[in-house]
């Protein structure tokens, strides 16, 4: 019986490129998204669902969870969706924070709190949230005040829920990746030596082996995936 991996944001280029290699690799994805324009290769493949939630509602997220596990064992989510925003502190109010919370930190903890309880109970589970440079100590974020604040609660409470997991099999780990190599960022920064960013198509190999047997050996970890950027 294949994996069943949750994957948010699948109609994102991160979400894509996670999509395509965990189905290579013979998983059962359980795609989320608003649309799957980006992912017509996998509409016909048996191992592909995919589901439109709201996943800063915590009730829908809840009942999405629910009803996939009812039916198949879920052994891992990758918590891709977020958004991003410029601002600086001057530029940054109640609002701003408020919008770049509910994209990037209520999306993933909504979906990981109604699906910890069960990758605990099955004794296996891998959960990966995707962080950012601006969020870690001594980086830079002072032009994305709201962002990095979004970001950084990641970082802490991938920590608490592997300090919940304890001595289990269920861990979680914190991708962090430098730019990543989409036609978007190319277009923003045409200037940009783009040979120095990282792949989508990298990333997603990585979190790939986090969840496969290889991974087994792996705690509390936080990847930055920089290349050379």
């Amino acid at each position: 019986m294949s994996k069943t991996i949750i994957i948010t944001g699948a109609n994102g280029n991160l979400g894509v490129a996670a999509v395509k290699q965990f189905l290579d690799k013979g998983y059962g994805v359980a795609a989320v998204c608003s649309s799957v324009s980006r992912l017509e290769f996998a509409i016909s493949n048996p191992l592909f669902e995919w589901k439109a939630v709201d996943l800063t509602d915590e009730k829908a997220t809840r009942g999405f969870v629910n009803e996939l596990a009812d039916r198949k064992k879920i052994e891992g989510a990758l918590a891709l969706a977020g958004g991003f925003a410029m601002g600086s502190l001057e530029e940054t109010d109640q609002l701003a924070l408020h919008k770049m919370f509910a994209l990037n930190f209520e999306t993933a903890f909504h979906l990981t709190r109604a699906l910890f309880p069960r990758l605990m109970e099955n004794g296996y589970g891998r959960i990966i949230l995707v962080g950012a440079r601006s969020g870690l100590p001594g980086e830079q974020g002072k032009n994305t005040i709201a962002y990095s604040l979004s970001k950084s609660l990641l970082f802490k409470y991938a920590e608490l829920l592997n300090q919940q997991a304890g001595k289990t099999n269920v861990v979680t780990s914190v991708f962090t990746p430098s730019i990543i190599d989409t036609p978007p960022n190319r277009q923003n920064m045409p200037e940009a030596h783009f040979e120095d960013w990282v792949s989508a198509d990298d990333i997603a190999a990585l979190m790939e082996i986090v969840c496969s047997e290889k991974g087994n050996v792996l705690r509390e970890p936080v990847f930055k995936v920089y290349h050379k950027s």
